[in-house]
């Protein structure tokens, strides 16, 4: 930034966020995929104070102030622009179930730092895309889940010691992604505890090939799913703290559907339809939810009136 000084657009903001997949069965920690279901955000510069309303999922749950994730993701990001506003604020719609493997928290953390960058004149200059992916992973602490909603369609993330870097690959027609999610929640600090420090290395091998199968069968040959999202490495040590998505998951392939925990669970991604009349349980919703291949997309202006309808994308309330 070199001593110039930061100048704050005069108007609102918004952005939209897809929900997405993390780990899809063997790409632990890197790959994930952008679904179409969205929650929107709209920030605008003020002279005083932060004021944070949300409308949708976390209503009354999520704090209003300067702790609601999104304005730490801003904060952070106005950090990396060269100067904080003297006051935001924000409006959330959210959409994307919290707490249940679906990215909200990602979500999030990209909303706020892309919000960030369209409220400083020369936002983009200051901080590029590469940028905003390596500030939003190290926020998260990881990209599995921030490359996607970034980039949209299905990535391959890593991180090196310069900090998080992905790629976005196009989607076979015959992947057809279908979400399962329970009314129960999911912590993800929870389901990391679970995991050991150490695994065999029979099985570190087994991921491996599968997670390298993956990326052909998404990209190229679904009719391979089955078998590239067999995993080895998180799934079976979590299962015993969600034994309902374990259930629900092994159901789902022995039907021959090849279905996985979402991120860190409890929801359960099904990569192609289900079987006929398949029932999870009263305790779940099914979503039929294509891959969303733009990934976040900011305009100019407030959150117009479809933007503000929280039971979009036929998600029931």
């Amino acid at each position: 930034m070199g001593g110039v000084p930061t100048t704050f657009a005069a108007g609102p903001v918004r952005v939209r966020v897809p929900a997405t997949s993390a780990n899809l069965g063997p790409g632990f920690d890197a790959l994930g995929l952008a679904l179409a279901l969205h929650d929107d955000v709209a920030a605008e510069v003020t002279t005083n104070g932060v004021t944070v309303s949300v409308v949708g999922e976390g209503a009354g749950d999520l704090p209003c102030d300067d702790s609601h994730l999104v304005v730490r993701a801003m904060r952070a990001a106005f950090d990396e622009l060269g100067g904080q506003p003297c006051g935001l604020a924000v409006e959330c719609v959210n959409r994307i179930p919290q707490a249940r493997g679906l990215g909200s928290s990602s979500a999030a953390i990209v909303a706020g730092v892309l919000l960030a960058r369209a409220l400083v004149t020369d936002g983009d200059q200051r901080l590029d895309d590469d940028a905003a992916l390596r500030l939003a992973a190290r926020i998260e602490g990881h990209p599995d889940n921030v490359a996607p909603c970034l980039l949209g369609g299905f990535t391959l993330a890593w991180t090196e010691p310069s900090g998080a870097r992905a790629v976005s690959l196009p989607v076979a027609e015959g992947v057809r992604p279908t979400v399962l999610v329970p009314t129960e929640r999911g912590l993800t600090a929870s389901a990391r505890a679970a995991l050991p420090a150490t695994v065999p290395h029979s099985d570190a091998a087994l991921n491996a090939g599968r997670a390298a199968l993956l990326v052909h069968a998404l990209t190229t040959q679904p009719d391979l799913l089955l078998p590239a999202t067999v995993d080895r490495l998180h799934q079976d040590y979590r299962a015993a703290s969600m034994p309902g998505t374990a259930t629900v998951v092994q159901a789902l392939r022995a039907a021959g559907v090849p279905a996985v925990v979402s991120g860190a669970g409890p929801t359960v991604l099904a990569l192609s339809d289900l079987p006929e009349g398949f029932e999870a349980g009263t305790d779940w919703q099914i979503l039929r939810l294509p891959v969303d291949v733009r990934g976040a997309q900011v305009e100019q202006g407030r959150l117009g009136h479809a933007e503000r309808d929280p039971v979009a994308a036929g998600r029931k309330s």
